[in-house]
């Protein structure tokens, strides 16, 4: 890719979000001028126009909502995906790598679910579907944040109830169903070393659902690839830190259209 100039960057909620997830590292990367401010007139006049993908609420798999996400968007595209949202993207690149310019994977992995993990899903998915999703969250909300974003000392007191929110408006059907899409995704690690453009893996130091050494695999595997473990972050990260994600991703931008 010589330049972004006619490029769309999209960016990939994970499990059951929507565009909130994406609000904080969006208005700062405006800010910055990295991306255009909305419509297409903004696009033109400054950064590259950007929009927020919400294919994983449209599609039953991880294939078919890659599939759409190439149907939606016309033109080369720059993809960002968080957590689901990065597995997506890793199956949009194994489709069609000649439609995709860069990539940027954060709290991603390219392993399938393990036999425990999907016990643990299919557990969960019967608790969405008798209504007791908020229990579940609140089981496991330990595990998506830095211990220091969470409890009455945190710098963000409001952060744990929002993403609560966040999820739980997605509703029971979209968590069973996105959960079940997880957990049928395929092993990517075969097509990695076949990915052939600029890739940037980013992953919170203390995220326990896609491990550092997730994101470590990944990047060891793909030539070139860009690697950086976040402080201060688990799995949410673009919830936790949206101005070091945002800088990250701005940083990145700015020498692909150097490229």
């Amino acid at each position: 890719m010589h330049h972004l100039g006619m490029t769309t960057l999209v960016l990939l909620p994970g499990l059951a979000c929507d565009g909130e997830v994406w609000e904080g590292v969006l208005g700062a990367l405006r800010g910055a001028g990295a991306v255009g401010t909305a419509g297409a007139a903004g696009a033109a006049a400054s950064g590259l126009r950007c929009v927020v993908s919400d294919v994983h609420f449209r599609a039953p798999s991880l294939p078919a909502m890659a599939s759409l996400l190439l149907e939606s968007h016309a033109g080369p595209l720059v993809l960002a995906g968080h957590s689901m949202g990065g597995m997506v993207a890793l199956e949009a690149l194994r489709q069609a790598p000649d439609r995709i310019g860069a990539a940027a994977l954060l709290g991603s992995t390219a392993r399938p679910d393990t036999p425990e993990l999907v016990r643990l899903r299919t557990e969960a998915c019967a608790l969405f579907e008798q209504g007791r999703a908020e229990e579940v969250l609140r089981a496991n909300v330990a595990f998506a944040f830095d211990p220091a974003n969470l409890g009455e000392g945190a710098p963000d007191p409001g952060l744990v109830a929002r993403y609560f929110a966040l999820v739980l408006r997605a509703g029971a059907a979209q968590l069973v169903a996105q959960n079940r899409a997880v957990m049928a995704r395929a092993d990517q690690r075969p097509h990695l070393g076949a990915v052939r453009c600029p890739l940037l893996v980013a992953c919170g130091r203390a995220d326990l659902l896609t491990p550092p050494e997730c994101s470590e695999e990944i990047a060891a595997a793909v030539p070139g690839a860009e690697l950086h473990l976040l402080d201060g972050c688990g799995h949410m990260l673009t919830l936790e830190q949206p101005a070091a994600v945002a800088a990250l991703l701005a940083g990145w931008l700015r020498n692909l259209r150097l490229s």
